[in-house]
């Protein structure tokens, strides 16, 4: 398709977002000219963000990197490069690697990367088989859903939940924290379709943003006290006889112990936890347990918490109490990425690490730049933009600006991250690449081949990796896969038969492909019990309560607000943070305060403020109103640099880790706001 001057091509958006939808591209001599969604995608139907239309502004933005560069000036803000070429690029690094593997170890060396690009082969193909076999130090991918995901498999044994294509026969959606509007549209849109045939809609949020004004009836509740409102609801469903005594006991385990164990959140005990009015929460367990089928859009905020696994595994007990995953329509949504795994071991080839070696958190980056011992040396940063979107910045800005460590950023601009490298490289986009995508939310799968050229010198992932382990001397067969080796490696995969008619010849013709997903039941959980556990005894080995339990959040300060910094509608975490285009529809960061807070503060609407706590500060511009409670400030979005702004809100983010799953508590950080 490269080759091909003008036309129009089938794509699939490349962001970390559940929808992924099927797009086509518009191309004219040679260029992209335009993006729309493919009305023939049987979920996204045509229909796509502003975030995806406007992407042609990032793929040929003037400050878009278009050859590799090496650092000759002083780390940091002000860092100056000079052109230098593919060869020497690589030369440098594989040099200093060799030194580094020799005189301190391979674990001197970690890479840092994430989702910048949902495409598997590279985001967790070459790369992974390059790392295994240097041995080099591997990172914990925690930063994003991994207290949830830790949580809801207690319950449900891994990310499996209702088809979103059902969701259209739903009479009652309870979206629970998740601002869909903006990060979930395509279940909005199936919302509104079984809104007009009668359904009901809730959000619960402690934000009334663009989900919670959409909504038939919001309901906002205090920061980190989910688990205590879905007790709260369990013990009125077992009160009041609104439960489905059958299903329980044929496909749950634990419910007498349940039955008991919610005794003790009666609704006046959660509304002083919770803010919910005791009125409110009978009102909400009565419509839950007398409608059906009901659906839960279980949401990534709720899980960035200290008490973030829990909450999400208690919330995933609520529709076996009324049986709702035997009604089409009915269950619930964490994540659906279990259902469509792929080959694993297979693409990333951990076979190829010869030893063990240390994991770290990537929410402790700053920490483990600065504080572990052995030291890391080497930084090899892809599809991340760490210095912005990771936990307690100015600690991992701390440790970027260390004068002995060696870092390469391999990224589309220069981000906040490579101005601290010594080495930055050119990446292309996805359009450029050969890659497939799974969906963690609907079914299926899709090829993404390259539409357009690299831009200037860029490479791809998976290319960079495999000329690198040429220049280090590995010469395992693995680290030479095609593209096309390593989708079809991934695609092979006997342990899941969902995906048995998905090969890369099928998606070449198709472009994407619906996977065999059967029913949840009547078949067996991959719990140990094979059941849905309402008690769980591995929990209770592992040292968390068996049952399902509210555990208040840790009071990590005396200042007098909860801090939520939440993503924005433009934005995807830093992704188009960078681009004009994507900015001026977002226009400014703001910090969204309830105007008895801001009065008491002598704060006026759309003025400055200064945000703070122990770990750093910034400056917002304040929304006042009624969307959040008392108490509670929430930001939106992660926000370029730019000179002389201070808005990198994850200064005061904290870096402790959640209770499970080694995750982000983004959401569990306190403040101070005062008027500048």
């Amino acid at each position: 398709m490269t080759e091909q001057q003008q036309g129009i091509f089938p794509a699939v958006c490349p962001l970390d977002c559940p929808d992924q939808c099927g797009l086509l591209l518009h191309k004219q001599d040679g260029k992209i000219v335009k993006i729309e969604g493919d009305p023939d995608h049987p979920v996204t139907q045509g229909a796509i963000c502003n975030k995806v239309r406007n992407m042609t502004a990032r793929i040929y933005d003037d400050k878009r990197l278009q050859y590799p560069m090496k650092r000759v000036g002083p780390k940091g803000e002000e860092s100056r490069f000079e052109r230098i070429s593919w060869d020497e690029a690589l030369e440098i690094i594989t040099a200093r690697w060799k030194e580094l593997i020799d005189k301190e170890g391979p674990e001197s060396i970690l890479p840092y990367s994430f989702y910048g690009n949902m495409g598997r082969i590279g985001t967790e193909g070459m790369d992974r088989r390059f790392f295994h076999r240097m041995g080099a130090s591997r990172l914990m991918y925690a930063i994003c859903e991994a207290a949830g995901t830790e949580g809801y498999k207690y319950t449900m044994g891994g990310s499996y939940g209702t088809d979103p294509e059902e969701t259209v026969h739903t009479k009652l959606f309870i979206m629970w924290g998740i601002n869909a509007v903006s990060t979930n549209m395509h279940q909005v849109m199936l919302a509104e379709k079984a809104r007009k045939n009668g359904a009901q809609i809730i959000v619960i949020d402690a934000h009334k943003n663009h989900t919670g004004r959409w909504a038939d009836w919001f309901i906002p509740i205090l920061p980190g006290t989910d688990a205590a409102l879905a007790l709260g609801i369990m013990h009125i469903l077992f009160a009041e006889n609104l439960t489905d005594q059958a299903f329980l006991e044929q496909y749950t385990v634990g419910h007498e112990e349940l039955r008991e164990h919610v005794k003790q959140y009666d609704p006046a005990n959660v509304a002083a936890i919770t803010g919910v009015p005791v009125e409110d929460i009978y009102r909400l367990a009565r419509l839950y347990g007398q409608t059906s089928p009901s659906f839960i859009r279980i949401g990534n905020g709720i899980q960035h918490h200290d008490n973030g696994g829990m909450c999400v595994r208690t919330i995933a007990c609520l529709p076996a109490l009324t049986g709702q995953w035997l009604h089409q329509g009915g269950g619930a949504i964490k994540g659906n990425g279990s259902h469509l795994e792929h080959n694993i071991p297979a693409l990333q080839r951990p076979d190829l690490r010869s030893e063990p070696a240390r994991q770290i958190n990537m929410n402790l980056l700053g920490s483990a730049l600065l504080e572990l011992d052995p030291p890391i040396h080497a930084l090899y940063v892809y599809n991340s933009n760490p210095a912005l979107v990771a936990p307690h910045a100015n600690k991992v800005k701390e440790g970027l600006e260390r004068e002995d460590l060696f870092t390469v950023v391999h990224d589309l601009f220069l981000t906040e991250t490579a101005k601290y490298a010594d080495i930055v490289l050119p990446a292309t986009s996805s359009f450029e690449n050969t890659d497939f995508y799974r969906s963690y939310w609907h079914h299926y799968v899709h090829l993404q081949l390259p539409v357009i050229a690299p831009y200037g010198e860029s490479k791809a992932n998976v290319d960079v990796f495999r000329l690198l382990a040429e220049k280090m001397g590995y010469e395992e067969e693995a680290l030479k896969d095609s593209d096309e080796d390593m989708v079809r490696q991934a695609l092979d995969h006997p342990g899941n038969p969902a995906l048995a008619n998905i090969t890369y010849e099928a998606l070449v013709d198709k472009g994407f492909m619906k996977a065999a997903v059967k029913p949840l039941f009547s078949g067996e959980l991959r719990t140990p019990s094979g059941k849905i556990e309402l008690y769980s005894a591995e929990m209770a080995s592992k040292g968390y309560p068996a049952l399902p339990t509210y555990i208040p959040l840790p009071q990590e300060s005396e200042l007098p607000f909860m801090f939520i910094p939440a993503p924005n509608h433009n934005f995807l975490n830093s992704t188009f943070a960078h681009n004009e285009k994507h900015v001026r529809m977002e226009k400014i960061p703001k910090l969204h305060m309830h105007e008895d807070d801001a009065a008491a503060l002598g704060l006026i609407n759309g003025e400055l403020a200064r945000v703070w706590n122990e770990r750093g500060e910034c400056e917002l511009t304040v929304i006042i109103g009624q969307d959040v409670r008392r108490g509670v400030v929430v930001s939106q979005g992660l926000w370029a640099d730019s000179p002389g702004s201070k808005t990198r809100v994850n200064v005061l983010t904290p870096d402790r880790v959640a209770d499970m799953g080694g995750g982000a508590t983004f959401f569990s950080g306190r403040v101070g706001v005062e008027k500048l």
